[in-house]
């Protein structure tokens, strides 16, 4: 079996992890004096946001040097030191890599948008006005109600950008672009990195042609992209990953929300090798809802012979906490729902912490999509300051000093020791890290399933409501999201995991 199949991935936003040289932005220098507690909390991989160079119109997804390391993070030799102290922690380290387009900084697109003769003016997408003078299509660009298409006075056409005008996508139809974007890859395979997280890879593909439907009009086209010739596309980086030792691992973030449509993107084993399954940040919390998630999710990728993955926060989306409505009981159940489905789960730095969203006024937006709140600093310690040198990029979280760090980690009742109790179970236990699920049903307000493998049985039961309900368990509590099990009882909020005899 493959590492990545029985990891647990820890998404870190680097700005605000750790500040390691006091400018409050946090860096690789940061990350590094972490890594042990990465490695005391039971974690497998560590997957890093954009830490190249760039504008930071949109905090490193517009890449201005795919082969550098941005000044406000560190070095190259910063970057080499980080993967080889994690190595030697037992940590991969996986990095976000951004296919779909560049920073209008990069200097590929900077010649590009110099003349129609420039030999890189093909490397992005450029349309004349149709003939009637409207635009080439009527897709809507991300976080916004307006087109894609910018118009370039220089040059006399429009560009294409599904996300901000400073992002120009890239041509993947034109070869060289492809062979320059599997350079940016092999420059870091080179120095020991474990994979990459692909930014809205699904967008890679285009049929320019085809317009959205009407219906979904001021709807963007991120979610609706879904075109064959991606598929060619993945199966060349794919190869370019299978070139290296180790197992090197490809995460997609593609943003389709049907379990179905993932499927295809792991092609033939061929192609990804996890997709993000981000249908679990938007069901909501009901037992019913849950089921047919998961049922839909083991078929469609049973279907495809695929690996599922499972993610319930991420630094695009309000936290797991925050849309519970601060419920810490139920956001303690969450984490046991998501670390004990079959899948490799992605934990958001500091959702050890049922860390909540930070209130962020108008005048401290800064990000461009409004996500601010999930990308908080992450609170080290009790104080005022939380651990943080100078104040910090963005304010800290709600309840800061009581979700800190130090705060939970002196108290074992606390949600990072339920956390870490959590992996620790997972490594111990083969059912949970590659059994089958089985008995998935509800029960009311019970969502009930098994992990299966080689005479192991571990049973997880998750109480969605808010009434305790009586529940006869057939075997021995090893894990009870609220610390301590009530026999007889599952409470309002919890979850149970049940090491069940077996014959």
């Amino acid at each position: 079996m493959t590492w990545w199949r029985d990891a647990v991935v820890y998404q870190i936003y680097p700005r605000s992890f750790n500040d390691a040289n006091g400018d409050g932005i946090g860096d690789l220098n940061g990350i590094r004096r972490q890594l042990p507690y990465l490695s005391w909390l039971g974690i497998d991989a560590i997957w890093l946001s954009p830490v190249f160079p760039s504008p930071m119109r949109d905090f490193g997804y517009d890449v201005a040097n795919y082969v550098e390391i941005d000044p406000v993070f560190g070095t190259l030799r910063d970057f080499d030191d980080l993967v080889s102290e994690a190595h030697d922690l037992g940590l991969r380290v996986l990095l976000d890599w951004i296919p779909n387009h560049t920073s209008s900084d990069h200097p590929w697109f900077v010649d590009a948008h110099a003349s129609r003769e420039s030999d890189r003016r093909d490397w992005y997408v450029w349309r004349d006005a149709k003939p009637d003078g409207s635009l080439p299509n009527n897709w809507i660009r991300a976080w916004s109600d307006e087109s894609v298409w910018t118009w370039d006075d220089t040059t006399g056409q429009y560009y294409l950008h599904c996300f901000l005008p400073s992002q120009p996508d890239l041509n993947w139809a034109n070869v060289d672009v492809r062979a320059a974007m599997h350079e940016t890859l092999r420059f870091w395979l080179d120095r020991g990195v474990d994979g990459f997280r692909m930014d809205v890879v699904h967008l890679i593909g285009k049929e320019l042609n085809a317009d959205d439907p009407e219906e979904l009009r001021g709807l963007s086209h991120t979610p609706l992209n879904d075109v064959a010739v991606t598929h060619e596309y993945l199966r060349e980086i794919r190869a370019v990953l299978d070139e290296y030792s180790g197992d090197r691992l490809s995460v997609g973030e593609v943003y389709l929300l049907d379990p179905e449509r993932l499927g295809a993107y792991y092609g033939h084993q061929d192609e990804l090798h996890l997709c993000f399954n981000f249908a679990s940040m938007f069901t909501g919390w009901r037992a019913d809802a849950w089921l047919e998630l998961i049922t839909r999710t083991e078929h469609a990728m049973t279907a495809v012979s695929a690996w599922p993955s499972w993610v319930l926060s991420n630094h695009d989306n309000a936290r797991v906490a925050t849309r519970l409505g601060g419920d810490q009981a139920r956001a303690r159940a969450a984490l046991v729902l998501l670390l004990t489905l079959r899948g490799t789960p992605f934990l958001y730095a500091g959702e050890e912490l049922g860390l909540e969203d930070a209130l962020i006024s108008p005048d401290q937006v800064v990000d461009p999509g409004g996500r601010d709140g999930c990308r908080a600093p992450l609170p080290w310690t009790r104080g005022s300051d939380h651990g943080w040198a100078v104040e910090p990029w963005l304010p800290f979280a709600v309840d800061a000093a009581v979700r800190s760090v130090e705060s939970q980690r002196s108290d074992e009742r606390s949600t990072l020791h339920l956390t870490k109790n959590l992996l620790e179970l997972r490594h111990d236990r083969d059912a949970l890290r590659k059994g089958d699920l089985e008995a998935t049903h509800v029960e009311g307000d019970l969502l009930v399933f098994d992990r299966v493998v080689d005479g192991e049985r571990i049973r997880v039961v998750v109480n969605f409501s808010r009434v305790d309900c009586p529940f006869i368990v057939d075997g021995t509590i090893v894990l009870s999201s609220a610390g301590e099990a009530n026999p007889g009882v599952i409470r309002a909020s919890e979850a149970l995991v049940i090491e069940l005899r077996t014959t």
